[in-house]
């Protein structure tokens, strides 16, 4: 089978008998029990020369890299009696010897298993490089996983994967590739390995685009509305055409370029200035970014084809087991979470670690983040291991912007970001980066989980995510998580303490964008909204009682939700608040608005003509609700559970007439405000309905 051979089978009938997988194709890298595979062994000597020879890969990086694969041994120093190659090392020796410029010493080291009793056997390629610039998991030191599963009775490849980022991060996988020699496309900075498939061989192709191949058979995301139907796996963002940042790692609050110990590392060492943020922080907004082109092309010394920039050697792993570590000091950058004095913490790892410690170096199967790819092995292989279960956060990643149909400062809506972000779990300091705008973290624990999503010029939102024992977990609002850019970020606050009863969970909605953040509440929370929306903001206490109070940010930084509470006093007033803002609206198209008695909409001010009499209708109309809704909150703040109710039936039943009167007067009104005020009404005869049916006064 030549190199050069690409598969002819159309993976569109594939990928559709994938897509109803449901939960169990959100796949993750630490998906299956271990003890499920058969034992393993070495492939020594020859033979594995010759299997690692036949699939040694084709490296395509990107034209920006600054840290290629090559020998660490140069760099190895004896410490405390280990040998150990120590980050500052590596990274001065790789610098001075070359660097970018020049790569010295190109290498990929091989690791070849068998399963036992089986014809099963695992090409792996370790590649390593002296640092990892990524903007939110940066390190000294980077090793970089290729399998190759190979039928050794047929000599035809089964399936590749490649690693991408922390192994929360679905990997690039590909069944029953015909291709022998694979193909990577690596990432910027970080070496993530995007699989090359398609003819086009610099570019990655998620989806099968007019008859041709994609570069990965892992399976669609299902069950999540927010969350497009695409192949779960990390890829290659700015590919895919997303912006990706890279942000300057730091050493004691300094670039970490600037230490004494990396006299030959500058600022041109690093991911070139136009690609990189000092912090995510920095910005007002998410930049504009370029996407990938490609640079060097590497190839095996011994299996160079046309277009090869630079040769790289091949050695085995056991040339490197000596070494018992790779180390580093922390570096670090800011990564905030949303709080009432707004939190930081490193985001990052300080070393890779040893990949001969690593449990995919004794079982590749433990690589596999595809549960079909997995499932085809153990159907065709007693060695494998069916699927098991895991549990995963999911989500959908928006920009909150004002919405054009809107009136002014009043209604946002949310829309694709073209800039890829970050997702951080308390629980794990190791944040993930999305993909495609879809966060997907694997194999975490069931239970309550702290989530961050942050990114650069935007603000950070955070909430508390519940996990189910081996399910897949929508973070936000059914799937969705919208970010605000800074420049129009405003922070809501809320303090449970105040309340008169224990709060339970928090919920933002827009007028026009809906619900936009709906999570638990255990303690002072902060929700970054955009200035320019019109917001009801919702408690709920552990009886299930609900609170409800309006918001109207504006230019205000930060607004504080005071004196928070459930029951039909704050839901009462919340009436009153929202139709009070809305009958002021109206009622300025026409004057002040008011009827003669304020007391009910059916003794309407005649103004001068048709229009004027149906917008002063619909203002005379809100203004009587408003009455009722306020005379309600009185009722029930002096403990009048039965006048509340009669002034709250009578805000249901007015609230009707108000209907009637939009539809009256909707063609004499702004296009913005008349939807404005329909979202209103929907708003308004959802909370009347809850306020009497509210036990607590």
């Amino acid at each position: 089978m030549s190199d050069e051979n690409h598969s002819s089978i159309d993976r569109r009938a594939y990928l559709a008998s994938v897509a109803g997988a449901g939960a169990a194709s959100l796949a993750g890298c630490s998906l299956f029990d271990t003890g499920s595979d058969g034992e393993v062994s070495t492939v020594e000597d020859d033979r594995a020369r010759e299997l690692a020879e036949r699939f040694a890969p084709t490296l395509y990086f990107d034209e920006h890299e600054r840290w290629f694969p090559t020998d660490p041994r140069p760099y190895e120093s004896e410490r405390d009696g280990e040998t150990v190659v120590d980050g500052f090392d590596a990274l001065e020796g790789y610098v001075g010897q070359g660097g970018a410029d020049d790569p010295p010493a190109p290498t990929g080291f091989y690791n070849v298993v068998e399963y036992a009793e089986s014809p099963l056997t695992v090409v792996q390629f370790w590649f390593y490089s002296a640092f990892d610039q990524f903007t939110a998991n940066f390190h000294w030191h980077d090793w970089e996983l290729l399998q190759v599963f190979v039928d050794t009775d047929t000599e035809e490849p089964q399936l590749h994967v490649a690693s991408s980022h922390s192994r929360k991060v679905p990997n690039n996988e590909f069944l029953d590739p015909e291709r022998t020699r694979p193909r990577i496309l690596s990432e910027l900075g970080s070496h993530s390995s995007g699989l090359s498939v398609n003819d086009d061989a610099e570019h990655f192709q998620r989806l099968p685009l007019d008859g041709s191949v994609a570069d990965i058979t892992n399976s669609v995301i299902d069950g999540i509305d927010a969350v497009a139907a695409v192949p779960l796996a990390y890829g290659l963002p700015r590919d895919e055409g997303f912006g990706l940042p890279y942000a300057v790692p730091e050493l004691d609050g300094a670039p970490f370029y600037e230490d004494d110990r990396l006299p030959s590392v500058d600022a041109s060492n690093l991911i070139p200035e136009e690609l990189t943020v000092r912090s995510l922080e920095e910005l007002r907004s998410p930049p504009e970014l370029s996407t990938r082109e490609t640079g060097y092309r590497f190839d095996y010394r011994d299996a160079q084809a046309e277009g090869t920039d630079v040769p790289y050697d091949l050695r085995p792993s056991s040339d490197l087991e000596h070494i018992d570590d790779f180390v580093g000091p922390q570096l670090s950058f800011e990564f905030s979470v949303p709080a009432f004095a707004e939190n930081a913490v490193a985001s990052h790892i300080t070393t890779a670690g040893v990949p001969w410690m690593d449990p995919r170096y004794e079982n590749p199967a433990n690589d596999i983040s595809e549960p079909v790819h997995r499932q085809a092995l153990a159907d065709r292989y007693d060695a494998i291991g069916e699927p098991s279960p895991v549990s995963q956060v999911v989500a959908g990643v928006t920009n909150a912007v004002s919405d054009e149909d809107a009136p002014e400062d009043e209604g946002v809506t949310t829309v694709p970001s073209p800039l890829e972000m970050f997702a951080l779990l308390r629980s794990d300091p190791e944040a993930v980066p999305t993909f495609n705008g879809i966060a997907v973290l694997n194999g975490v624990p069931a239970g309550d989980h702290e989530l961050t999503i942050n990114g650069a010029g935007v603000a950070p939102h955070t909430e508390t995510v519940t996990v189910a024992e081996g399910e897949a977990t929508a973070a936000g609002v059914e799937g969705e998580i919208p970010v605000v850019a800074r420049e129009n970020a405003v922070k809501m606050e809320i303090d449970p303490s105040e309340a008169d009863s224990e709060l339970r969970a928090l919920a933002v909605e827009d007028d026009f964008a809906g619900r936009l953040y709906d999570a638990p509440l255990s303690g002072p929370e902060a929700v970054y909204v955009h200035g320019g929306g019109a917001y009801t903001t919702e408690l709920r206490d552990e009886n299930d009682e609900i609170g409800a109070f309006r918001v109207n940010p504006g230019d205000e930084g930060r607004v504080r939700v005071a004196d928070p509470r459930t029951g039909k006093s704050p839901l009462a007033e919340y009436l009153a608040d929202i139709v009070a803002e809305t009958r002021d609206e109206i009622a300025a198209l026409e004057g002040d608005g008011d009827s003669d008695d304020g007391d009910d909409d059916d003794n309407d001010r005649q103004g001068g003509g048709g229009r004027a009499n149906s917008v002063t209708g619909l203002a005379n109309a809100l203004e009587a609700v408003a009455e009722a809704a306020q005379r309600a909150a009185e009722a029930a703040d002096n403990g009048n559970r039965g006048r509340a109710d009669r002034s709250l039936d009578n805000v249901i039943e007015r609230l009707r007439r108000v209907r009637t009167r939009l539809d009256e007067a909707r063609g004499s009104l702004p296009d913005g405000l008349a939807r404005a005020t329909g979202n209103r009404l929907e708003q308004a005869d959802r909370r009347s309905d809850q306020a009497k049916n509210a036990e607590k006064l």
